[in-house]
């Protein structure tokens, strides 16, 4: 008979430890100034609007102090932070066309059996650009869209300026500011009216530079009565230096569609996670949270849920686990904005040797 446990072990981050050797193709200088948001705006080809939009954000953020609340933000200095990491491979739809190093990477992580067993859509980030992409066939037929942002950029522009940064916008916070001039890769998903994914999507965020910022953007639209499952993962080795992960999820939720986003966040113990995730919900629209935060060295993470229509509902599940040296503030928020709105936000937090 197996014996009792009556500890609480941590979690075995040797499989998130694993350090490929720096092969990026292009690192920004560090810091964060004008001449840096220009280059890293010419190298993806954004259109004129976008970097203006990037420059505000820059002033936006010059002119916010960090948080005077929460968590000791105090080791972060991001004179000493690359925005920017360029990883030597293209965006590609085949695993095959992955350099070996990256692939080997998330082959150990299980994203590409993952894909082939239970996943009807894939993206994969490697440092600051996305590398791999991918959705079934049946999907696109549908008129699903499911690719990385800087695609959706220039393919789907109208869509994306009519919402990104929306929800967050760069006056939010002062590292919503740093995400609106620096943001890089993510992905994108629009699901049309009265289709259903059933299958989820999934989406895994890789930090592998030491030293470097990670600023992902997830713009995901669900329209009239449709309905997906979506799914983040991120991680990345450990290092004697402070990694900075400041990304954005923005949900759009429209009346009578269903919306479940499932987070496993990894990152590793020198990690300053500063994430910000926001849905807005329209009528008889539901929004699903599943969140489950098991490392960083610093989290300040607290989804919320505006319920904008008539009947919306929010159910929050989380789950966080500390131990010494982590700092772990997570929570949920929701917003009723009308009539019969309804939420329901369950959390545990679990505190080993702190």
């Amino acid at each position: 008979m197996a014996q009792e446990k009556t500890y609480i072990e941590d979690i075995e981050r040797t499989l998130y430890d694993i350090k490929n050797v720096d092969k990026s193709k292009y690192k920004s200088q560090s810091g964060l100034t004008e001449d840096i948001i220009r280059d890293i705006s010419a190298r993806k080809n954004d259109p004129d609007w976008m970097l203006e939009f990037r420059l505000k954000s820059l002033e936006v953020y010059n002119q916010l102090s960090l948080p005077n609340w929460g968590p000791d933000l105090s080791e972060l200095n991001m004179d000493e932070i690359v925005t920017y990491v360029q990883p030597d491979a293209k965006m590609t739809g085949s695993w095959d066309e992955v350099p070996e190093d990256i692939k080997d990477t998330f082959d150990r992580l299980g994203i590409p059996e993952a894909e082939q067993t239970s996943l009807a859509g894939v993206g994969a980030q490697y440092d600051s650009e996305v590398v791999y992409h991918s959705i079934q066939e049946d999907l696109v037929k549908q008129g699903v869209i499911y690719t990385d942002m800087e695609t959706a950029l220039h393919e789907h522009e109208e869509i994306v300026r009519d919402h990104f940064m929306k929800l967050v916008p760069p006056k939010d916070h002062k590292f919503a500011a740093l995400h609106g001039a620096v943001w890089s890769g993510g992905s994108f998903v629009y699901v049309p009216e009265g289709v259903h994914v059933e299958i989820p999507l999934q989406s895994y965020f890789r930090l592998n530079a030491a030293g470097a910022g990670q600023f992902e953007h997830t713009l995901i639209i669900v329209e009239k009565n449709a309905s997906l499952h979506f799914i983040e993962g991120c991680s990345a080795p450990k290092y004697n230096v402070t990694n900075l992960h400041a990304g954005c999820v923005e949900l759009f939720v429209n009346d009578g569609a269903r919306l479940r986003y499932s987070t496993i966040e990894n990152w590793s113990r020198n990690m300053m996670n500063l994430n910000t995730k926001r849905a807005v919900v329209g009528k008889d629209g539901v929004i699903e949270w599943v969140s489950g935060s098991f490392g960083s060295h610093v989290s300040m993470l607290y989804p919320c849920s505006v319920l904008k229509g008539e009947n919306a509902k929010c159910e929050f599940t989380g789950v966080t686990f500390a131990s010494k040296g982590q700092n772990l503030d997570t929570g949920a928020s929701v917003i009723h904005c009308a009539p019969h709105t309804s939420a329901n936000i369950s959390t545990r937090t679990i505190s080993k040797a702190g």
